[in-house]
């Protein structure tokens, strides 16, 4: 059996590279909560509220936001056995959005629990459409599952598109599909995201079988697994997770795809020891480029979602590139 970089567990039970990524996560944090054009005056009222309102919102909204895409990008690899898709590649995020765009439109003074609904709601139609889709593709030609995935989100992308130009809302949609932004997160706008979060746990609890689900719906039956229940479980985790960040920061790409591919070639396909290192690996990414994006053009900022934009597509290419050295 081939050696990986970070063997499945430690001595107490933990992957070294779980230990890494909270290291990573905890030096990240502190120079999120240090970075801001607001000078922090220690002890002052004035420095305590930057903190409260802005500084510590927007770090826990980007780590919440990365950690759970990261997790329900493992989930979604699983569910349909291909490593190359995530929900922001395969129409799950254009879907929600065009549930958002919809209650928009017929009521726009719903509360923000009714829009979310909605959205989450959208979003697992869009993600079941894609799991009918690639049923009919031949199982030898893995390649054709992301693509299948990529124009099913530009056909969703492309409507949602025209009825916000038809209806004067393409500032609006911009935000949803092109952002990923976190200068806006303040004290109670990002509490959704902590939903996110909690779906992204219940993954951890149902890892062994998102594992079997993965071997195939004969086998996993074979093996005692109502396959039907937890393929229904998987795509409501992805879609309340890409729901929950879509209406909270807008679209935050590639961090279901890279990061989970990165920890598979380092620990291996043990999903209940790797899942923990997932959620720590997706939330540092998505705090680095947040604060590169405030760093590069100081005291102006880049999205977070383009800076992972270029980060995520470079790394992406080196997966499509590189062999793994364990085959």
């Amino acid at each position: 059996m081939a050696d990986h970089a970070f063997p499945a567990t430690g001595r107490r039970g933990m992957a070294p590279g779980f230990w890494l990524g909270l290291g990573a996560l905890a030096l990240l944090t502190a120079i999120s909560l240090c970075i801001g054009v607001a000078t922090l005056a220690p002890g002052t009222d004035q420095g305590w509220m930057v903190l409260t309102i802005s500084r510590i919102p927007r770090t826990l909204a980007a780590v919440l936001t990365g950690s759970a895409l990261a997790v329900s990008g493992v989930v979604m690899q699983q569910v349909v056995r291909n490593r190359f898709v995530e929900p922001g590649s395969v129409g799950t995020t254009e879907s929600a959005a065009l549930g958002l765009l919809a209650v928009t439109l017929l009521a726009p003074a719903a509360p923000i629990w009714a829009k979310m609904a909605v959205a989450a709601l959208a979003a697992l139609a869009g993600t079941v459409l894609f799991a009918r889709i690639i049923r009919k593709l031949p199982p030898r030609e893995p390649l054709l599952v992301p693509l299948a995935g990529m124009m099913l989100a530009a056909i969703l992308g492309a409507l949602v598109t025209f009825i916000a130009w038809e209806t004067d809302l393409m500032q609006l949609v911009a935000v949803w599909l092109m952002s990923g932004e976190f200068s806006g997160v303040i004290a109670g706008r990002y509490e959704l995201l902590w939903i996110a979060g909690a779906s992204a746990a219940l993954a951890w609890f149902a890892a062994d079988r998102f594992a079997i689900l993965g071997l195939g719906a004969e086998a996993a039956t074979t093996l005692g697994l109502d396959a039907r229940a937890v393929l229904r479980l998987g795509l409501a985790v992805v879609a309340l997770v890409a729901a929950m960040v879509v209406v909270s920061v807008g679209m935050v790409p590639f961090v279901g795809l890279v990061v989970p591919n990165i920890v598979s070639r380092l620990m291996g396909d043990n999903l209940r020891a790797t899942l923990p290192v997932v959620a720590l690996f997706g939330a540092v990414l998505v705090l680095a480029c947040d604060i590169i994006g405030r760093l590069v053009i100081y005291p102006y900022e880049i999205p977070a979602g383009t800076v992972l934009g270029v980060v995520g597509a470079g790394v992406f290419l080196w997966l499509l590139w590189h062999r793994p050295g364990h085959g």
